[in-house]
């Protein structure tokens, strides 16, 4: 169970000082509150308001909060960091959201924020922009630094916030989430992480070379294989095709060196994204054959790869993503027998590519290793959602003896998108009926969503990036 923490207490953490300093008890009790969840959210030290959009049935807030750029030593400078707040309650539960990435600024619901019926805060990743420090020092990103800046979030708004908190995401959101319990275990009643790869050991990724091989049908697997095979030996005239089409929209290549590697790393690319994100139930039927049209062929490999994906401009905003892989996070490393006798440039699609030069980029293999351990042997009232036909699931994190109310669960055929919902109903049930009890919720017994659902709020919307990119 994690402490709790009553809001009269107020805890001003302030940037600079060694530590935090904290008023009386008894002025607090005395105090006057501010009473409307603007000017209490404001009060907070350090949190700033960019802008408030109405929503209907909530209070919602784009807002910034000072964090220190590097937690160890909060005196060495600051940023701003990004965040919304979905307000629904005080007196209802929190989901806490990570993307992993940058945070979306029009209101949306998570699918734990709908089954709770709760308040969700949103927090956009650090040195993802504008959450960057300027000038950026690349080493203060890494996961400790990351789950301290939401540590130091779920402090200050724990105080408005005292009901249970939930914190969730997707895929680099779930890892994010699970990074965030295994530094600061205390702070959630729970968490759910879906589709989070865990590539504990980076060197060996054999169980992506399992998938492909098994994944759908060897119908299916032969369709893409050959495509792709044709996708390369038509490569000329797609690279001419590719550098017309970059320089009509203004792309450039520099991180690739050239159109003819970008184009390259999108193929060997492609059958990675078909699984990861196509309804792969339907798509097979929609896999082009080798003798199709050129015109058809590039319509095929844009919606699958996309190209904007693979040129600078494409890249650029995923930076802190792929240093994180490069230097923590791990990333697949699979092989291509389908495309033997067809690649120019074996070894280009891994983060450093994907990386300016000018950022240096070391490998800590410890940092997957002790998070892996952490969940096999601490986890409490965690839940882990990964789809069967989704390629980051090979590596997905798994529960040992010592892990305690907490679960894996499998959506049959689901992709990058899955979630409780797709769930087989038993599992749906007992899924939706931990989260509510790990919340706080009495739902009468009954493992539904508390919310009715929200064609505005809860629609799922399924990002496509490059497949490298959780």
């Amino acid at each position: 169970m994690r402490r709790t923490f009553s809001w009269l207490v107020p805890v001003a953490v302030l940037i600079g000082t060694a530590g935090a300093t904290t008023a009386p008890a008894t002025a607090a009790t005395t105090a006057p509150q501010p009473q409307d969840i603007k000017e209490r959210l404001l009060a907070i030290p350090g949190m700033h308001l960019v802008e408030e959009k109405p929503v209907d049935g909530y209070r919602y807030f784009v807002l910034t909060y000072t964090q220190p750029i590097d937690h160890r030593h909060p005196g060495r400078g600051t940023f701003e960091q990004r965040l919304t707040v979905l307000h629904k309650s005080v007196d209802r539960p929190t989901v806490f959201y990570t993307s992993g990435y940058n945070v979306g600024t029009s209101p949306s619901r998570s699918e734990p924020t709908q089954i709770i019926d709760g308040n969700q805060v949103s927090l956009e990743y650090r040195y993802f922009t504008p959450s960057r420090p300027q000038p950026a020092d690349w080493k203060k990103l890494d996961i400790r630094q990351g789950a301290d800046d939401q540590h130091r979030i779920y402090q200050a708004l724990h105080r408005i916030y005292g009901k249970n908190w939930i914190a969730t995401g997707g895929s680099k959101g779930g890892m994010t989430a699970t990074y965030y319990r295994r530094f600061h275990p205390g702070d959630m009643n729970g968490t759910v992480a879906y589709v989070a790869p865990n590539d504990v050991v980076n060197d060996e990724d054999s169980a992506y070379d399992r998938f492909f091989r098994t994944v759908g049908t060897a119908e299916c697997r032969t369709a893409l294989h050959k495509i792709t095979r044709e996708a390369l030996n038509r490569r000329d005239e797609m690279d001419e095709r590719f550098a017309r089409w970059a320089e009509k929209e203004k792309k450039t290549f520099r991180l690739f060196g050239s159109v003819d590697r970008a184009y390259e790393v999108l193929v060997t690319d492609l059958e990675f994204g078909f699984w990861q994100y196509q309804p792969a139930a339907t798509a097979c039927k929609d896999v082009p054959s080798p003798d199709v049209s050129t015109d058809a062929l590039w319509t095929w490999l844009d919606e699958v790869g996309g190209f904007e994906s693979y040129t600078d401009q494409g890249v650029e905003s995923y930076t802190p993503y792929y240093y994180q892989a490069g230097t923590q996070l791990g990333e697949p490393s699979y092989g291509y027998p389908h495309l033997k006798g067809l690649l120019k440039y074996p070894g280009i699609n891994n983060s450093r590519t994907f990386v300016p030069r000018e950022i240096p980029m070391k490998f800590d293999r410890r940092a997957m290793p002790d998070v892996d351990r952490w969940v096999r042997h601490h986890a409490q009232r965690m839940m882990f959602v990964n789809g069967q036909w989704d390629p980051w699931s090979s590596e997905h994190f798994e529960l040992g003896r010592g892990a305690r109310d907490s679960y894996v669960y499998t959506v049959p055929g689901g992709n990058h998108g899955s979630n409780i919902a797709k769930l087989k109903d038993a599992d749906r049930t007992k899924a939706t009926a931990s989260l509510l009890k790990w919340a706080g919720v009495d739902a009468n017994g009954k493992a539904t969503a508390q919310a009715p659902y929200d064609r505005k709020l809860d629609r799922q919307e399924l990002h496509r990036t490059a497949p490298l990119r959780p």
